[in-house]
């Protein structure tokens, strides 16, 4: 799947890095790359949705497969 959005930094437990979309929906990768951990940048990524058991609840698991940096 791909998925457009901004980087988000959730600062709920130990913290964690996601991907909020146009729509709204929210994503947490599992593998996010130090490169994307930027809050509010603009991102595309290339994902596949996995079936992962975590303390945050929020958003969907996913692993980045691929991934580039948007720029206005």
């Amino acid at each position: 799947m791909k998925i457009k959005g901004k980087v988000v930094y959730q600062n709920l437990g130990t913290g964690f890095w996601g991907i909020v979309d146009k729509q709204g929906n929210e994503w947490r990768p599992t593998n996010m790359p130090e490169q994307l951990k930027h809050e509010g940048s603009e991102v595309s990524v290339v994902a596949k949705e996995v079936d992962e058991v975590s303390v945050f609840m929020w958003g969907t698991a996913v692993e980045i497969v691929s991934f580039q940096t948007i720029t206005p």
